[in-house]
């Protein structure tokens, strides 16, 4: 799907996405990628959910994350609960969703100026 219009504000917006791939600023791509408005981390993480772990999370996150999106591929799964449990003693609020669920609502939370990062599973 692609989005109809976006503003540019200088911070990494996600332009469309579709079966296995996720277009960041113009560039295609077509594995797990983490996004925040100014980093995009390639090969922060598994290409599936079973093997997602709370240090894969903890390395795309920034001091002042605010929102950890977590993409999970065309359906909606939920990490392990330890993983969960990392981001809630940190005081990071996880919000899980499909991944074209995740791209709309990280584009939203970055033009709002919050500190947000979409970690994304492209299967």
């Amino acid at each position: 799907m692609k989005f109809a219009e976006i503003e540019d504000t200088g911070a990494n917006l996600i332009e469309s996405y579709g079966e296995g791939r996720v277009r960041i600023n113009g560039r295609d791509y077509a594995r797990s990628v983490a996004v925040s408005a100014r980093h995009v981390a390639l090969d922060w993480g598994p290409d599936e959910m079973a093997g997602l772990t709370a240090e894969h999370l903890e390395a795309v996150l920034g001091e002042s994350t605010q929102v950890l999106i977590l993409g999970t591929g065309t359906r909606q799964h939920f990490p392990a609960p330890k993983v969960q449990f990392a981001l809630l003693e940190r005081g990071i609020g996880l919000e899980v969703m499909d991944t074209g669920a995740a791209c709309r609502t990280y584009n939203i939370l970055v033009s709002e100026g919050r500190d947000v990062v979409a970690a994304l599973l492209l299967d």
